[in-house]
């Protein structure tokens, strides 16, 4: 039977072919896969219930990396990868994915890989009680695996600046261009690690317990740890044993890599959210959003989430999704690196096209469809013979892989070009010859200018493709096609101030700033 997929896509894959490759932006590497590494240790709730006290657990990771890469890039990006689930274990969870071996999850960050970034796929520690009796510990029970999630997510960015300052970088990472990508519940990671910087801003009502006089939050630093997960957390209050359960003296935090920070430069969410957009300040990292507009288990706007717990579901907490978080990214001005991605492909420019027909202006979002209202996660896809695929197919019932990658290449299509451009990436690959603009003969007339400029090169340096940059190394424009050493480009649209104008040739590049009035 053939199936309709709304997203655009099969027409595209077969016009986005084409000689010339993209690293960063398409695959074309082999990779290689190193299993079960480690990058911390640190407390879990999740057998709490038989145990009585919580107990260290080994985080581990699988890293993807690609190959015969070594003499154009010795140092790469470096995606930290956090797969979907509802921070309960798989198969208990009632869902089809939950761990780093999910089919999907696997294939993603082989997509990933084969562009050219390193990948390290992690594990978060898991945990809460969702059929808790009270809402109030349903809140408590979510909202500290969200933070424990966080702290999961800024040990291992520090695990990796450790290994490059200690270990000597056995993985070439470029410690500026840490990226963290998440699906679904890994969406919420890394969402809320890029704007859950200081603790006090979990001291917001929702996520505290009012006890007659007393207000008590629902995450203690001094028991859960900092955010980091730098400094040890330990029960040692007798008064909140009656909200927080743990044996005096359990830890339930502890410390790892504290010299470090935990700095990372971009975030990509895909059908995510966040805690509380109060949250979200200037200046922090940039945020890619994938998410589908009916979404039935996170908000794209700002909706309750629910368990489906028999006979009706259960309700948590009111959160906010991609929509919300991406108006105040762009307000604030995190996102101003995608207002124009460095699109190179049929398929790039195509889904921008889709993507920007449906986001309401909203750079750093692409609300995608599936192929039924239920199917929130279209890029998912998993073995007939999971335990819970009877359960998948409820909202995914035309799940297949042929499916699932269709999409995964269309998110990569557009999530490639924007990181592209949040991490500067041409300050990496551009490896052309650099010619003098006395050789090229380059004219820029009038400079300064308040309307064009006319631009002329020697007869035998014809002008390929022109970018446009701003003082920050931010892509703002890029005139494709061009062919020719004359050309007029408009420069009204663009604010005062003092540009950098690169021409691309068949013999390298130029460069020369110009200023618009």
């Amino acid at each position: 039977m053939k199936k309709i997929y709304y997203l655009l896509l099969f027409l595209m894959l077969s016009a986005s072919l084409h000689s010339q490759h993209y690293p960063f932006l398409e695959e074309m590497y082999d990779i290689k896969v190193e299993k079960d590494l480690t990058y911390g240790v640190n407390a879990t709730i999740l057998y709490f219930p038989f145990l009585g006290q919580a107990i260290p657990e080994v985080l581990k990771y699988d890293l993807y990396q690609p190959v015969n890469d070594e003499t154009s890039y010795p140092l790469r990006p470096l995606i930290i990868y956090f797969h979907s689930g509802n921070f309960l274990p798989y198969p208990d969870n009632l869902s089809v994915v939950g761990t780093r071996q999910d089919s999907s999850a696997v294939e993603m960050c082989r997509k990933l890989a084969r562009s050219g970034y390193v990948v390290a796929s992690a594990d978060y520690r898991l945990g809460w009680n969702p059929i808790a009796q009270q809402e109030l510990e349903r809140v408590i029970g979510l909202i500290n695996a969200a933070y424990r999630g966080v702290q999961d997510a800024n040990t291992c960015i520090r695990h990796f600046k450790k290994t490059v300052v200690e270990d000597g970088n056995p993985f070439r990472i470029d410690t500026s261009r840490i990226i963290l990508f998440g699906d679904d519940t890994g969406g919420y990671i890394s969402l809320n690690t890029g704007c859950l910087d200081r603790y006090e801003k979990l001291l917001i009502p929702k996520f505290l317990i009012f006890a007659g006089p007393q207000v008590i939050p629902m995450v203690i630093e001094s028991l859960n740890g900092d955010l980091e997960g730098k400094h040890v957390g330990v029960m040692d209050n007798p008064d909140l044993q009656a909200i927080f359960p743990f044996p005096i003296g359990d830890t339930l935090c502890y410390s790892n890599y504290p010299d470090y920070n935990s700095d990372f430069a971009a975030a990509v969410n895909l059908a995510g959210g966040v805690g509380d957009t109060s949250w979200i300040d200037p200046g922090q990292p940039c945020v890619i959003s994938v998410h589908a507009p009916y979404d039935q288990t996170t908000p794209y706007k700002e909706d309750w989430l629910y368990v489906n717990v028999p006979p009706a579901p259960l309700r948590v907490v009111k959160l906010q999704g991609s929509y919300l978080v991406s108006q105040l990214e762009d307000e604030f001005g995190n996102n101003i690196c995608f207002s124009t991605p460095n699109n190179k492909t049929d398929l790039q420019y195509a889904v921008t096209d889709v993507a920007n027909s449906r986001n309401d202006g909203l750079t750093g979002l692409f609300p995608i469809l599936g192929d039924t209202i239920s199917d929130g996660t279209p890029w998912v896809f998993w073995d007939t013979s999971n335990i819970n695929h009877q359960i998948g197919l409820m909202t995914n019932p035309h799940m297949s892989r042929e499916k699932a990658e269709t999409y995964m290449d269309s998110i990569l299509a557009f999530v490639l070009p924007r990181l592209f451009c949040c991490l500067s990436m041409w300050e990496v690959t551009n490896t052309q010859e650099l010619i003098g603009k006395e050789a090229v003969n380059l004219t820029v007339f009038p400079n300064p200018s308040s309307n064009e400029l006319f631009i002329m090169t020697d007869p035998d340096y014809i002008i390929q493709e022109l970018s446009v940059y701003d003082l920050k190394g931010f892509l703002l424009e890029v005139h494709k096609g061009i062919n020719n050493n004359l050309y007029y480009m408009p420069v009204q649209q663009l604010p005062p101030g003092t540009y950098t104008l690169k021409l691309q040739f068949e013999q390298g590049i130029a460069a020369r700033q110009f200023i618009v009035q």
